[in-house]
């Protein structure tokens, strides 16, 4: 049995799980809804206001989607009821960033501004250099918050480019200029 998948999901009291006959899983809190198609080797159970995930079975297969699961269950409880934020930041020379009617407007150093669509269900904030996405959904938000960074990824040796706040980017030395005997 997997460690994580052994460990009990608590539900924040706002939060309620409906499990339906054919698997589905529908997670609802004060920030949203998300719906899940749980495996059928797996099953749910509530107990107290903790959510288990348990295996039908000993397979393999069984064995690596049960903590997989548990964590991906744990991730829409947090979602639903706190929601996650991805915060990026711009540096660089007249880098800036701003969002218009749906699109996130990224002026990061090319010859044309890039707009990039915002997800219907992504709140997307900008402030000159940072860049906040919010959203339920963890992976949602780690995704468009990776698609914005891999527009103008941070290079090592000026250090300019699109980062997560908080990342430490490694710096290179430039080339060393000739001796002055040689």
């Amino acid at each position: 049995m997997s460690r994580i998948g052994k460990q009990p999901i608590p539900l924040p009291e706002k939060v309620a799980v409906k499990i339906d006959p054919q698997n589905q899983v529908l997670v609802e809190g004060p920030q949203g809804r998300l719906k899940f198609n749980l495996p059928l080797v797996l099953e749910l159970e509530m107990k107290d206001n903790l959510l288990l995930v348990k295996p039908r079975d000993e397979t393999r297969t069984t064995r690596a989607l049960h903590g997989t699961w548990r964590a991906l269950l744990a991730n829409a409880v947090k979602g639903v009821s706190q929601g996650y934020e991805k915060v990026l930041e711009l540096v660089g020379l007249g880098y800036r960033a701003e969002v218009k009617e749906g699109q996130l407007i990224l002026q990061v150093g090319f010859s044309h501004p890039v707009k990039m669509r915002i997800p219907a269900d992504l709140e997307v904030r900008a402030e000159k250099t940072k860049i906040f996405i919010r959203g339920i959904d963890k992976q949602r938000v780690g995704e468009f918050a990776a698609q914005v960074r891999r527009v103008r990824k941070p290079e090592p040796y000026k250090g300019t480019g699109i980062r997560y706040q908080g990342e430490i980017i490694r710096r290179k030395p430039g080339k060393a200029a000739k001796g002055a005997g040689a």
